[in-house]
């Protein structure tokens, strides 16, 4: 293990991240704030931890291995969990470190599930700090900090897959610093297009930028108690509802169509899927939820955005949707475990792994019909190799696997059936809101600490894909 390497990439991206706090710090001072010293503290703190990695890894040598890799996205990921919370819990505004956490990783995952009773108690600082978080996460802390730091060259490559191990961005430039760049420069040019959009709605400057942050990190963190819904604003909607879609489909889709191969999106078959599941999951809760609004319209409205705030894994709302039919929630429950498009800063297992288990359950039934037979599986006209075929399967696996212990942990910890299974969908899948008493206008304050932890893993699970979490904690990584 070359430590050397690995303590050095972590203290430059620890400064980074806690740099990045320097934002809310001086919005927190333009309001004069008294969340001020608490933001203060985040920065002294993390750029101390970050120059005593630098300080102990003077001129690393070597090259970032594969190892190094995964233990680097891990440990960057936690260690922006525990400096990231440092602001709330020294303001107060959340007492309980285990809470502050909570809603730490929460944001930089992307997930949006909270722990605060009353967000708009909380200063403009803090707010934008909890915004600023997911838009971080949304892309990937990871993606960033090799944009960041391009001199990372192949081992870069190595971070890139520990991020996304299983079907992911395509690769579209040689080098994946430049790769990391572009989507970056897309995701920021969505953001900022949203914030003009929001703010000729009627919302001001900062609300337009925290909800524009949230919507394309698909993390769903308002500063809103009520979330969209305070606006009442059909038109927000609208925005907001496009904005989620664009922030769920691949990148790498939008990268083509933006120099010119708008054709891209129907040639890809991820796309057509996911657009078909929304319309579907669309049609079916307008069918089962029929008569519990005025006009089709509002019906059309509401449905349509929360269908896309689940299918993405958003996690706004406009609506108490834990108030739809039985077979309505059903739906948004599975659109919680599908996600959105891989390569997107969306969550669940993702659209492509979806359509790629379908598909191999369809060869299986073929080949039982016809045994001597041999089918391909193929996805946009490309053949999936049975290395790929073998991850997907394992990435199934262990999804359902975490979800029945960690189901069965909240369940000990005696919360209601449809709470606990919810939390722990919601939270692998990165999605915030759930069912019952986590519903979308609950919260997750409730919930026992050792609950809060437990879903406080799930969610760095989910965000890291399952297999780089397990990768570390296995005792194979760590022999020699």
């Amino acid at each position: 293990m070359n430590t050397r390497i690995l303590m050095n990439l972590l203290g430059k991206s620890v400064l980074f991240y806690s740099l990045a706090m320097v934002l809310p710090l001086a919005v927190s001072f333009s309001y004069g704030d008294d969340d001020f010293f608490a933001l203060a503290c985040g920065v002294v703190i993390g750029t101390a931890v970050g120059l005593t990695l630098l300080l102990s890894s003077l001129k690393p040598t070597g090259e970032l291995r594969h190892r190094e890799g995964f233990l680097f996205v891990t440990l960057l990921w936690t260690l922006a969990g525990l400096l990231g919370s440092i602001p709330f819990w020294v303001s107060g505004y959340i007492p309980s470190y285990v809470d502050a956490l909570f809603e730490t990783v929460s944001g930089f995952t992307t997930t949006g599930a909270s722990i605060l009773t009353d967000i708009e108690v909380l200063p403009h600082g803090l707010l934008l700090w909890r915004s600023l978080t997911q838009w971080l996460g949304g892309m990937g802390i990871i993606v960033l900090t090799i944009a960041i730091l391009p001199y990372l060259g192949v081992g870069g490559m190595q971070i890139f897959k520990a991020e996304s191990p299983g079907p992911s961005i395509d690769k579209l430039k040689p080098r994946i610093t430049e790769t990391a760049k572009l989507l970056w420069g897309i995701y920021v040019g969505f953001t900022l297009v949203e914030v003009v959009l929001l703010m000729f709605g009627g919302m001001n400057l900062f609300e337009a930028v925290c909800h524009s942050f949230t919507t394309m990190a698909t993390g769903g963190f308002s500063p809103k108690n009520a979330s969209i819904a305070a606006y009442n604003s059909t038109y927000i909607d609208g925005v907001v509802t496009v904005f989620m879609l664009i922030a769920g489909t691949n990148f790498a889709l939008h990268y083509a169509a933006l120099t010119g191969n708008v054709r891209r999106y129907l040639a890809s078959h991820e796309f057509r899927w996911y657009i078909s599941i929304y319309l579907l999951g669309c049609v079916f809760i307008m069918i089962s939820a029929r008569g519990l609004y005025a006009t089709l319209g509002e019906e059309l409205r509401h449905v349509g955005f929360q269908v896309s705030s689940i299918l993405t894994t958003t996690g706004f709302a406009t609506h108490d949707f834990a108030m739809w039919p039985m077979a309505s929630q059903f739906m948004l429950l599975l659109l919680m475990i599908i996600g959105g498009c891989a390569g997107s800063t969306g969550g669940g297992i993702k659209v492509l792994r979806l359509g790629i288990l379908l598909k191999m359950a369809h060869r299986e039934i073929k080949k039982l019909v016809h045994p001597q037979a041999i089918f391909t599986i193929k996805w946009d006209t490309t053949p999936v190799s049975q290395e790929t075929l073998n991850s997907i399967v394992g990435f199934a696996v262990f999804f359902a696997a975490l979800f029945l212990g960690a189901s069965f942990i909240m369940a000990m910890l005696n919360l209601d059936f449809t709470t606990a299974i919810s939390s722990v969908i919601a939270c692998m899948s990165n999605i915030g809101p759930g069912l019952s008493t986590v519903g979308p206008t609950g919260n997750y304050a409730h919930i026992p600490d050792a609950g809060k932890l437990v879903l406080t893993f799930c969610m760095l699970v989910g965000r890291l894909e399952i297999y780089t979490v397990f990768v570390v904690l296995s005792p194979v990584f760590w022999r020699r």
